[in-house]
């Protein structure tokens, strides 16, 4: 068997690429949307992609299985539980509890698992014939390391109202599921930590079912349903915009891309003439350089692992963009664009200096200077963090507007005081600063130490 755990970073998604080396075929799980990557491994291992699989609709990136069955015509082999709601809506074979897809010598068991979404199923594989115990599942978001998905995306992200508590009390039920399971059989879950699909995801790739009945909090309700759905549902960090879109994308029949986009470098002219249409500005540039010079109304995400999540938060998908960014950088920022379906960029420009514009600048304050503006009646402290990391604790006095939609609630900003914001470490408060700026709150400070040099040495409120 060959087998290859694939995982992009900036979604902290995990996809698998599985073989079987006497016959040279070989399936793909939950593939990432920039599909070369799967199609080099199987090149470089004398294997051939036939068959297609997907743990569930995903909402949180754009899946590439179709576009690998566009290359490969390899057979999409896809849940149809969960009832009418939740079919994919483009050709595929089906599968149900107990379906087996079989990949030469090896063999994938279907097992329903839903919680995480209605559709949701996982995969027991065995390697035949080697044995007939089963070796791996592949539980996408069903169980992560150290947790389990979250049921509540869909009523959150997608505004299908109820739809938790049911979620809630379907993963009870289909953890017993689990359990039953050998407790030898390795776990390859569909993320990892800094996932938005759960709250507490352990950093670790894979785990078993052992160690996870031992660890994991949710066999710690074995027979406390109420209490297993109230942990469950409470503290989950916000879901990301983008969310809803891909949750349809990935339903529907859509357009492919089955390359990725190389895009140009614009001249001064070029560019201009984009910034005068309303193309929005992505400066992905360090956060103490667009600080220092920023083109009027652009939006600030530095190139980091969570920039696609920040973009899907805070851009349409109507709309244009223009990417501002180092030539190396191009293709890193396009690949992780692409994996959630933002498609809509023009080209990109390497430096602001030298456009013919008045750049803006941004106020970047110490602690020190911090510590002297609270208490006053001037001064409105915003913190931009989540709601969950807000209650933990906060800086006496600050309210909490978080950064993913800041946008939607500037009516709670007081335009008549000195407006002053921070997050954990300056990332976060960064894009807030400039989000701001590109809303007319042109004077605004921004505490980059945050949370971090704060609580070093400062007592914080809790809401508890």
């Amino acid at each position: 068997m060959f087998f290859q755990h694939i995982y992009d970073k900036s979604l902290a998604q995990g996809s698998y690429l599985i073989g079987c080396q006497a016959t040279g075929e070989a399936i793909v799980i939950d593939a990432k949307r920039d599909v070369d990557t799967y199609l080099a491994i199987a090149k470089q291992n004398g294997l051939r992609i036939t068959h297609l699989t997907e743990t569930h609709i995903h909402a949180d990136f754009l899946s590439g299985t179709r576009e690998l069955e566009a290359l490969t015509g390899a057979a999409m082999h896809l849940s149809d539980e969960g009832g009418p709601d939740w079919q994919y809506e483009f050709p595929h074979e089906g599968l149900r509890e107990g379906s087996v897809i079989k990949v030469g010598n090896l063999s994938l068991e279907v097992i329903h698992t839903p919680g995480h979404t209605p559709e949701s199923v996982s995969f027991l594989l065995r390697d035949h014939p080697a044995t007939d115990e089963p070796v791996m599942l592949f539980t996408g978001d069903f169980v992560f390391v150290g947790d389990v998905g979250r049921p509540d995306l869909l009523e959150k992200a997608a505004g299908l109202v109820g739809t938790q508590d049911i979620g809630a009390r379907e993963l009870f039920r289909s953890l017993r599921k689990f359990s039953e399971l050998p407790p030898y059989v390795q776990v390859w879950p569909g993320h990892g930590a800094g996932s938005a699909c759960g709250k507490a995801l352990g950093a670790v790739p894979s785990t078993t079912v052992g160690y996870e009945l031992i660890r994991n909090w949710a066999f710690r309700f074995e027979n406390d349903e109420p209490g297993f759905v109230d942990y469950l549902l409470t503290g989950q960090p916000e879901p990301p915009r983008y969310f809803a879109t891909m949750k349809k994308q990935n339903k529907v029949d859509r357009p492919l891309l089955t390359e990725v986009p190389k895009h140009p470098r614009l001249t001064k002219e070029q560019f201009l003439s984009a910034y005068r249409d309303g193309a929005r500005i992505i400066d992905a540039r360090p956060k103490d350089m667009h600080a220092k010079g920023a083109i009027p109304g652009s939006l600030g995400v530095e190139n980091s692992l969570s920039f696609a999540t920040w973009v899907g938060w805070l851009v349409g998908y109507d709309e244009t963009l223009v990417l501002v960014a180092d030539d190396a950088q191009i293709e890193d920022l396009t690949r992780k664009l692409m994996r959630i379906g933002i498609d809509r960029i023009i080209g990109y420009i390497p430096t602001v200096g030298d456009l013919g514009l008045a750049l803006e600048t941004r106020d970047i304050i110490d602690i020190d200077t911090f510590k002297s503006l609270l208490g006053r009646d001037d001064i409105q402290v915003v913190d931009v963090r989540g709601a969950t990391e807000y209650a933990a604790g906060h800086v006496p006095g600050a309210i909490n507007l978080f950064v993913g939609t800041l946008a939607d609630n500037l009516e709670k900003l007081d335009r008549s005081k000195q407006l002053v914001i921070h997050c954990q470490a300056g990332a976060r408060s960064a894009i807030a600063q400039a989000l701001l700026a590109a809303n007319g709150f042109k004077d605004v400070k921004n505490f980059s130490g945050g949370m971090a040099a704060w609580s070093a040495t400062n007592q914080l409120i809790s809401c508890a």
